[in-house]
């Protein structure tokens, strides 16, 4: 029987809806085109949703020590631990570290256990790596972590600036829908794009602004002034909804456009555009992300920001506002139900002793709640580096990858008496080092609620039964609540109970006191939690459901003592750390288009590592030059934490002096690219963020002895070569190789890699040329094809994985071209549509093409997700450009 279920994309905080088509074993996605924030639009990460849910490599079983276990070994195990510690070391020598990838009902018993029961605040996410600059600047100016605005603002209004985000990779959908308006209204909103790298949210960019990175304070203290100076304030508003604005004026003041420039970088007629842009449109908003939040002065980022609407009064109404997006799916629920070490369930405070009362009485929690607060991530792996630490939880997420100084974290883990992990997949860096790995249900199986970036709740539903032994991070966690003592207050039967106890703690004690008010659902039934649409936040008890827009503070009432926004001076810090003499580069990171957080899903996907397949280093070719360091060559990254070796990637977007690497690649898929490794653990004094843009590295070209290119049918255990990265393609697996002393034998070391040694091999050498190449077959079928040169290797990559994948490859696969009546499509630029970029140059020089629209007629790409449009928009420029020359 064809069943459809909608449920939520697990990825960014956009929270698309999704339509799945169950047909027995198979699972086909689309995106919702019910749901108000994708209307059913999906990017290419949530189109490729059905490739990552196979079974290959899952954690199904519970292990100790290795071991496969059952579930009362593994739990009672866990339960005992626990127990020993508190009775041995109190409360806080014990710790959760949880993710943005939870569902709420997980994260709430989470919490719930943490601070109620075993009374500590040691519970932390990972999403303190994202967003809490965000919610430290929000608390500040508003008394709560409220997002004021809604997605139709993006289309309603007349400027966004985008600061600090690279919407369209990052938030695709959300990007799009701006893109959509801007076609609708001729040309509005008009786009400001402030980013020390021209990436493809540039592409859609009125204005650019390459500014110096860690200058955001200054650009935006200047903004308040001149907002100052063309009188743009809104005084019925400053007067009657806001407090201390003479200390952010006298701060501003002294940032006049000269000294804004130096600081920054800008050029000052660039700077007066963008003021004069932002004084010109009361209609303005300002979408900021990781950009602006990963920083050791993230909340001042975001105060400063936040000053500048509160001034203009710009804020509560439609097509205006601050809005900050979010990087994981849930993010924004983990914040409501107090997932953070410094926050208490339902938005309520940990420092303040009447909320502390409040939510201990509801949970009937068996000792007052902890009345400080818990280890925020950095300090928490510190804790158990040292020893403070000593039994840690870690639940959907990798650590040893993601979190900055990331081999110290590794030891921190190795030092730790006790780790546990749930987690859905058995092998990640971190997994390596648990004592006890718990299976937990993956995207597909899972069943509960999320909250995306516009306060926007929706369900996630389970597509299939879980496999193996699989269960859900709620149900385990409260298996080990029980089995620590605190059975009767976990004896939860379904997810819809932990919801409704969450909704009815929104609105105790609340009439509006507070931001978060769900109250509404708080008598929800199982059969109602299944059928929930999605819906927006507030949603007090008592009101009656309304598919309007909500946007908080359009009347002044804002959630501090007095009721009054507060305006927050910002003093200009340079980051932590600057370029020296062994030091020249500022080391950028942050996410691709196509992969997410550390590839434990995306990994999966052959459709996602088409568009960009290996890590790279991407340098200004200035500084390439005066490196040594040649396109498609080697660079070594490092400092005195550590070192990474990546592909050269030389593009003139680059702003000199920096350097960028994407965040995705760890040891399971690359030899060397975990770059968490070179970021210093400095973090914002007010928010724990960690600064992870701003790292100093030296940089060094790299001389291989060799490179090569191959193609597998299996994964190799094993990769005996200084630089490796590997990536699925449809059939196998794709590697790129090279190594720094000669191979003494490449064909053996081929063989390696086939993970085969009975085959018949057809091998091309030229030992003048120092090459070689091969391709194994057995009984007809092709296991492997391997490329060796002495430099970056010429090989038609794009063509040659998809002969690797047909039924009978061609024996021109040793070639490594294309027959001469067939073209190298060339990497993929539209995974959708299976378009490369040789196939969209083709068509614009042939066709003389001149718009995205006339491309996606000739050749299909652009038509499916659409994220890859600002790309197609890049080649056809830089094709408009060479015909000029």
């Amino acid at each position: 029987m064809t069943q459809t279920i909608n449920t939520t994309c697990p990825y960014c905080g956009t929270g698309c809806g999704v339509t799945a088509t169950v047909d027995g074993e198979r699972i086909s996605v689309a995106g919702d085109a019910d749901h108000p924030a994708n209307f059913g639009r999906l990017c290419v990460k949530g189109s490729a949703l059905d490739q990552v849910m196979g079974l290959e490599g899952r954690l199904l079983h519970p292990r100790v020590n290795g071991r496969r276990t059952n579930w009362d070994e593994a739990l009672d195990l866990v339960a005992q631990k626990f127990r020993d510690s508190i009775a041995a070391h109190g409360p806080d020598s014990v710790a959760f570290y949880v993710s943005g990838q939870l569902l709420t009902e997980d994260y709430y018993v989470a919490n719930k256990l943490m601070k109620g029961f075993i009374g500590s605040a040691n519970i932390d996410t990972n999403s303190r790596l994202c967003m809490s600059s965000s919610v430290a600047g929000h608390k500040r100016a508003f008394g709560s972590d409220t997002v004021p605005g809604c997605y139709e603002d993006l289309e309603q209004a007349d400027l966004i600036v985008l600061t600090g985000s690279n919407l369209a990779w990052c938030h695709p959908i959300l990007f799009q829908r701006i893109a959509r308006a801007r076609e609708q209204r001729g040309g509005r909103p008009l786009v400001v794009n402030i980013d020390p790298r021209r990436t493809a949210t540039s592409e859609i960019a009125d204005l650019h602004l390459q500014l110096a990175p860690g200058s955001d304070v200054a650009l935006f203290l200047g903004l308040l002034d001149a907002l100052r100076r063309a009188r743009k304030a809104d005084k019925t508003f400053v007067k009657r909804h806001t407090e201390g604005l003479s200390d952010a004026l006298a701060e501003a003041r002294q940032w006049t456009l000269a000294r804004v420039a130096e600081t920054t970088g800008l050029p000052p007629h660039d700077l007066r555009r963008f003021y004069d842009l932002v004084i010109a449109h009361d209609k303005c908003v300002t979408v900021y992300s990781q950009g602006v939040n990963q920083s050791s002065a993230g909340a001042d980022k975001v105060n400063a920001i936040l000053n500048t609407h509160l001034y203009a009064g710009r804020i509560g109404k439609p097509g205006c506002g601050p809005f900050s997006v979010t990087g994981q799916p849930n993010a924004m629920g983990g914040r409501e139900v107090g997932g953070l070490a410094n926050m208490l369930a339902a938005h309520m405070d940990l420092d303040n002793a009447a909320h502390r009362a409040l939510v201990g009485d509801f949970w009937n929690a068996p000792a007052p709640l902890p009345d400080k607060p818990g280890l925020k991530a950095v300090d928490l792996f510190k804790a158990a580096h040292d020893g403070r630490i000593k039994a840690l939880w870690i639940m959907a997420t990798n650590p040893v990858d993601s979190l900055p100084d990331a081999d110290f974290v590794r030891d921190a883990l190795k030092k730790c008496p006790f780790v546990v992990a749930s987690d859905v997949v058995e092998k990640t860096d971190t997994n390596a080092h648990a004592h006890v790995l718990l299976p937990a249900l993956a995207w597909g199986e899972k069943d509960g609620t999320v909250t995306n970036s516009e306060r926007r709740i929706s369900r996630q539903r389970p597509l299939r039964a879980a496999p193996g032994e699989a269960r859900a991070d709620w149900r385990i966690i409260c298996d080990v609540a029980a089995r620590m003592g605190f059975r009767d207050a976990f004896a939860y039967k379904h997810p819809s109970e932990i919801f409704a106890e969450h909704a009815r703690l929104s609105g105790a004690k609340n009439g509006g006191a507070r931001d978060f008010d769900i109250s509404a659902h708080a008598e929800i039934s199982a059969a109602q939690y299944d059928r929930l649409a999605p819906f927006q936040w507030p949603a007090p008890a008592g009101e009656a459901p309304d598919d309007q827009p909500k946007r908080f503070f359009a009347d002044g009432k804002f959630f501090t003592p007095g009721r009054k926004a507060r305006f927050i001076v910002t003093s200009f810090r340079a980051p932590a750390a600057t370029p020296d003499a062994q030091h020249p580069f500022v080391l950028n990171t942050g996410r691709l288009r196509d992969q997410w957080h550390t590839m434990t899903r995306t990994g999966d996907a052959e459709k996602l590592a088409q568009h960009i397949a290996e890590p790279f280093a991407e340098l200004n070719p200035l500084d390439a030059a005066r490196l040594g360091v040649e396109a498609a060559g080697l660079v070594r990254l490092g400092n005195a934490r550590g070192e990474v070796l990546l592909r050269a990637q030389i593009s003139e977007r680059q702003r000199q002096g920096s350097i960028f690497v994407p965040i995705h690649w760890t040891d399971q898929f690359a030899a060397n690219a975990r770059v968490a490794a070179l970021i210093a653990p400095v973090v914002d004094p007010v928010s724990g963020q960690p600064e992870s843009k701003a790292a100093t590295v030296a940089a060094q070209a790299v001389a291989p002895a060799w490179f090569a290119f191959a193609l597998t049918r299996e994964k190799p255990a094993h990769i005996d070569a200084a630089y490796w990265a590997l990536a699925r393609t449809p059939g196998g697996w794709r590697i790129e190789l090279a190594g720094l002393a000669p191979l003494a034998d490449p064909e053996v070391f081929a063989r390696s890699l086939f993970c085969v040694g009975d085959c018949e091999l057809t091998a091309l050498r030229d030992e003048r040329a120092g090459a070689f190449r091969c391709v194994a077959a057995k009984d007809g079928e092709i296991l492997g094809a391997f490329y060796l040169a002495p430099e970056p290797v010429a090989v038609a990559r794009a063509w040659a994985c998809e002969a690797f994948a047909a039924p009978s490859a061609p024996l021109a696969l040793l070639a490594g071209q294309p027959p001469r009546d067939a073209r190298d499509p060339g990497r993929k630029i539209c995974v959708c549509l299976n378009v490369g970029v040789n196939t969209i140059l083709d068509a614009i020089r042939d066709k003389s093409l001149i718009s995205v629209e006339q491309i996606s007629d000739a050749t299909g790409a652009g038509t499916g997700c659409g994220s890859c449009r600002p790309e197609i928009e890049r080649l056809l420029h830089n094709a408009a450009q060479a015909a000029t020359v």
